[in-house]
């Protein structure tokens, strides 16, 4: 039987059968876990251009007509007996209203996932690199109010960080949303959250794939402070200005020094985001 500890590392999916029978083979889906934390993205394809959007404000209907399809979590995987919850803290769409839960085994080179309170199936492959370092941490934003996660393994990290002050009806879908928002201003607010999939090369995070678009080929840039539990990371605000985000850390596993360059315990006066 698998363990928490066969889970770590970056996953992709190459197969979902949802319940009626449809198959989908062409979502874009990656899976990063840490030691227990997590974080995953999930896009569908046809994409539309972004071309020359540089921040939230630059968003157009279609744009965020799509961006509103995508789904990503962030949170714990737990073990209950033979299966394994996805406890999500964080997450794209409204909460589901049933848990995330299901049966993991392997067959050769593949995971097989089946749905517990759900009969899908899907299928998963580790990527071959090696995932240690391996670690992760929960954050807090406190002038935001927002939650976010950092999880790292091997080269690979994974960064989420939720929206502000928009809330939607459990069950629902993010695109529902959409139809009810009363301006261009509105319907923007219900994409802004961040969860993006990068490399470490050295010192630099460059994110490659991003739920903001926008924010890929930017360097996510942690900076950790241990001594005083704090990080900050690179950000960008609405109108396209560049920030850091200030973040106290709520958890730390695994490898701590491997999330950031360790910073002295005095921060520079930074925007806030």
């Amino acid at each position: 039987m698998l363990a928490l500890s066969d889970m770590q590392g970056l996953w992709s999916r190459s197969l979902l059968v949802r319940p009626d029978g449809t198959r989908d083979e062409t979502t874009f889906v990656a899976w990063l876990q840490g030691p227990t934390l997590f974080v995953d993205l999930r896009q569908p394809d046809e994409r539309p251009s972004f071309r020359g959007v540089r921040s939230l404000g630059d968003l157009n209907g279609e744009q965020i007509a799509w961006l509103a399809e995508q789904e990503g979590f962030a949170g714990r995987l737990e073990q209950d007996a033979e299966y394994f919850v996805w406890s999500r803290t964080l997450d794209f769409q409204p909460a589901s209203l049933t848990a995330d839960s299901g049966k993991l085994w392997l067959e050769d080179e593949m995971m097989v996932e089946e749905g517990r309170y759900s009969p899908y199936i899907e299928h998963w492959h580790r990527d071959p690199e090696p995932a240690t370092p391996c670690a992760a941490a929960r954050l807090f934003d406190k002038s935001a109010g927002v939650e976010g996660f950092l999880v790292r393994a091997g080269e690979i990290f994974m960064y989420a960080r939720a929206r502000t002050g928009v809330s939607r009806t459990p069950g629902s879908r993010l695109s529902e949303g959409l139809d009810e928002a009363r301006s261009l201003e509105a319907a923007r607010q219900l994409v802004d959250c961040e969860i993006s999939l990068g490399c470490v090369s050295g010192s630099e995070w460059a994110i490659m794939r991003s739920s903001l678009p926008y924010r890929e080929g930017a360097f996510l840039a942690p900076q950790i402070v241990l001594t005083e539990q704090r990080c900050s990371t690179a950000d960008i605000a609405a109108d396209g200005s560049a920030l850091r985000r200030r973040w106290e850390l709520l958890e730390l596993e695994g490898d701590a020094t491997a999330l950031g360059e360790q910073a002295e315990p005095e921060f520079e006066s930074v925007a806030q985001g």
